[in-house]
């Protein structure tokens, strides 16, 4: 593993335990073994550094999602392995995913944060889904939706399941099959 991907593994553990208003580049520094000013070297400053490491792991997340989806026969089976994948994701990353959380346009966590750069990253997920779903009601797998906004509402209810999971007391065991469940029965034609 190179000296950034070691900072940048560093950084989403800490930014997911600690949150960015509670870890310091020090930390990160001292995480990843390395020297206080190749972290700044490699990233500038600590709100690019969050940036990245949110970034970095979505293009993971959704490389992942696309190749699962690569099996999907119509639209309703690619927006249910979306679904899976995503979550399925969360889990396999339990250190590192509440970087995610954290840095998600819709988090209160960072308020100082640039919300339309966290937010073009997340775009890219609700977009994932939003092809799936015109896929579905073209080859007649899905009923027809408002895409925008229902794309958004899947997106919303994965969301809402993670954060439950992985913030809340509240997150019953099979919270995520039944979120899958919910979506394909609302889609299904």
């Amino acid at each position: 593993m190179s000296k950034r991907d070691e900072i940048l593994a560093a950084a989403q553990a800490l930014f997911a335990e600690y949150g960015y208003a509670g870890t310091t580049m020090r930390m990160i520094a001292e995480r990843a073994g390395v020297a206080f000013g190749l972290v700044s070297h490699y990233f500038g400053n600590k709100e690019k550094l969050f940036l990245v490491a949110g970034h970095e792991m979505i293009d993971a997340m959704l490389l992942g999602i696309r190749r699962d989806m690569e099996v999907a026969k119509n639209g309703l089976q690619a927006v249910d392995i979306f679904v899976n994948s995503y979550l399925s994701y969360t889990l396999a990353n339990r250190a590192t995913f509440p970087t995610l959380i954290r840095c998600s346009p819709f988090s209160d966590d960072n308020p100082h944060l640039d919300r339309q750069k966290i937010g073009v990253k997340f775009e890219e997920l609700i977009r994932e889904i939003e092809v799936n779903l015109e896929r579905g009601i073209a080859d007649g797998t899905i009923v027809q939706v408002p895409v925008k906004d229902c794309a958004l509402m899947i997106y919303a209810a994965m969301v809402g399941a993670v954060r439950t999971v992985f913030l809340s007391p509240f997150g019953q065991p099979g919270l995520f099959e039944e979120t899958r469940r919910f979506i394909q029965r609302s889609l299904r034609r």
